[in-house]
């Protein structure tokens, strides 16, 4: 359903949005500028992207900046609309300054634009660009391209659109198969080629079976057979399901760490890396591990000292190790430690799928969730105002390539899609029921309110009102669709209605 959506007169004026634009405009030199300059931002914005509003000033900033920073990689090239990763020229880019390792995020984020223009477009100028060298850039680094598609449609309900795309991610898939599965059927990568260079267990030479792109392909697989059940294609539907059922098992087989609790990379030469990394949080971004109490209790590692907390943020390998923070001299990217937003935000999302899709929670919360996230959001300043870079001093927050112009506005992670599934839980699905599972703290705050989220062809808003007096509908959680309630709670809990 591509239809404008129906008017509804909308909760939320864009009025807080223009203020943060405003401000954040100011603050900026505008050295590059591609299709949307800062004097359009504002409205270009206001017409684009869900409105939100909430009690923490950190959280509230950064949703605001962090689509504000997104727009500013927006181009418009002869092959399209494209997203950039970098705002500076990268020597190993492709056309248009294009760079594959974060296309997943980009495409999580996109999706919530109101026109869908520009994340179908920038899909199918990966898939299906008429320049050869993009589909080399595509393969240079992993990707869970066919989960975010898929995810895409669970968004915009658009059928033609994966019909289109279907035979290319589905050519895809197998040439990744080609590249990089070994014969026990796992895949192999070296850990630069995950856009996780210098990391304690790989190496840019290091064929090393990990968690990754392990993870990314059976997401992929899980994703192609939800795409031809949809399009009726029996057989390839089985096919992938299959993939996906035998890649879970492998993985749960092979990568896991009995004694150490955890998902591991596993050596080219055998045996498991000694050190605990963050990505092994990757499996639950797709859901992979079974809802098992064994596998929930590697999230403990997550609000340990010793593992992955630290005071600016969740850092990419766990503190004791004897490895961490020793890898990255001289290469000016380290994985061993440092705070990288693009693992901070798969991590979060495997997270929300933890709390909101398992039984077994082990000691998560969401109170962990809110924490965390409220840490991400307050880790985007630099110098006291707002910024966002590669990646961060766990200790201090000092961005690591702060002085560095390729660092600013470093478009390799996400962050509104994590307050629109993961905070506010609005849980994108096929079919035409609205399911909302916040992960807001109760007692946390008073209000929020998400709204004018394009979704299925109708306008959503989430809203959270304690007293009821804030927006004027009632007291406790309420889900609305063109205007019109179709879910309610008086707490903070999930609900579901019906489109």
């Amino acid at each position: 359903m591509l239809g404008a959506a129906p008017a509804a007169s909308p909760v939320l004026s864009p009025e807080l949005l223009r203020t943060s634009v405003a401000r954040f405009n100011e603050l900026d030199k505008e050295d590059v500028i591609n299709l949307i300059p800062n004097a359009q931002a504002a409205d270009w914005l206001a017409r684009e992207v869900p409105l939100f509003e909430c009690p923490d000033s950190a959280i509230q900033q950064a949703y605001y900046y962090r689509w504000w920073a997104f727009r500013k990689h927006l181009k418009q090239t002869p092959d399209g609309y494209v997203f950039t990763e970098f705002i500076t020229p990268m020597k190993h880019a492709g056309p248009y300054n294009t760079i594959s390792s974060a296309l997943g995020h980009h495409l999580n984020e996109a999706r919530w634009l109101h026109d869908p223009k520009y994340v179908e477009q920038y899909t199918k100028f990966w898939l299906e660009a008429k320049q050869p060298q993009v589909n080399a850039k595509l393969h240079s680094f992993s990707s869970w391209l066919p989960d975010a598609v898929y995810s895409l449609y669970e968004v915009n309900d658009n059928k033609a659109f994966v019909q289109e795309v279907l035979p290319a991610l589905n050519a895809d898939y197998r040439q990744w198969e080609k590249e990089r599965k070994l014969p026990n059927g796992l895949f192999w990568q070296y850990d630069v080629k995950d856009a996780m260079e210098e990391s304690i267990s790989g190496g840019r030479k290091e064929q090393n079976v990990r968690p990754t792109i392990n993870s990314y392909m059976y997401g992929n697989a899980k994703a192609l057979a939800a795409m031809y059940k949809l399009t009726k294609d029996d057989s390839l539907e089985r096919k992938y399901a299959a993939k996906a059922k035998q890649l879970r098992a492998d993985v749960q087989k092979t990568l896991w760490d009995p004694k150490a609790d955890f998902f591991k990379v596993q050596y080219a030469k055998g045996g498991l890396c000694e050190a605990r990394e963050e990505l092994g949080y990757i499996p639950w971004y797709f859901n992979l591990p079974a809802d098992k109490p064994q596998y929930a209790r590697q999230w403990t590692q997550l609000t340990d000292e010793g593992g992955f907390k630290a005071p600016w943020g969740i850092t990419t390998a766990e503190r004791r190790a004897p490895g961490f923070r020793t890898h990255g001299s001289g290469h000016g990217c380290e994985w061993d430690g440092a705070v990288w937003p693009y693992a901070t935000t798969q991590t979060l999302k495997g997270l929300a799928n933890l709390l909101t899709d398992y039984k077994n929670h082990g000691t998560m919360t969401p109170q962990v969730y809110y924490d965390e996230l409220h840490k991400y959001a307050m880790s985007f300043r630099k110098n006291g105002v707002p910024y966002l870079g590669e990646y961060q001093d766990e200790k201090n927050g000092e961005w690591l390539k702060g002085d560095n112009p390729r660092s600013s506005y470093y478009n390799h992670s996400g962050f509104a899609d994590l307050i629109i599934t993961g905070l506010v839980g609005l849980k994108p699905r096929p079919d035409k029921v609205v399911e909302v599972f916040p992960l807001v703290p109760a007692g946390q705050w008073d209000y929020f309110c998400l709204d004018q989220v394009r979704y299925h062809g109708r306008m959503l808003t989430v809203l959270w009102d304690k007293t009821g007096q804030k927006y004027g509908k009632g007291q406790g959680l309420r889900v609305l669709a063109d205007g019109k309630e179709i879910a309610h709670a008086n707490e903070l809990k999930r609900v579901t209605g019906r489109l």
